[in-house]
């Protein structure tokens, strides 16, 4: 029988695939820039605002070497919380058009007291596959996941 009040802990790592999948992004959305037939500023500028995006996210959400980067999920008896190295655990309320597929998971929720919704994709290459298995039942299957922190 479920016990809703199971203390469930993950942690996950980066992720090759979604490296090699942003890079390749990246490098199209270039590409694409640099062939429109566009002014020369224009050029410039796209190219410059895809590198600024890089620079921004790889450390943050492909690399995971930022200290804000998210690296770890728990279920408590104080609800959801995310783990990163800037603030600890955080509580947070996980929104209901969050996905848990085979491949991926992709957890969408919201900080206590911020009004924006924030996402993390964890890759099934990012943790052991048991792991990631576990995590996309406790997903599928808690019944107080949308509860807002308390």
């Amino acid at each position: 029988m479920y016990n809703p009040s199971n203390y469930f802990e993950c942690r996950w790592q980066a992720s090759g695939r979604l490296l090699a999948a942003y890079l390749a992004a990246q490098s199209l959305a270039m590409i694409s820039i640099c062939l429109l037939s566009l002014p020369e500023w224009a050029r410039l500028l796209g190219v410059l605002l895809c590198m600024v995006h890089g620079f921004w996210v790889l450390p943050r959400h492909i690399r995971l070497t930022h200290a804000s980067a998210f690296t770890g999920l728990r279920y408590s008896a104080e609800g959801w919380q995310l783990w990163s190295r800037a603030k600890g655990w955080q509580a947070v309320q996980l929104h209901r058009d969050s996905l848990a597929l085979p491949f991926m998971v992709l957890v969408r929720f919201r900080l206590r007291g911020e009004r924006g919704v924030r996402s993390v994709c964890i890759p099934g290459d990012a943790m052991a596959p048991d792991q990631h298995r576990r995590l996309r039942v406790r997903l599928k299957f808690s019944r107080r996941r949308w509860l807002a922190p308390e």
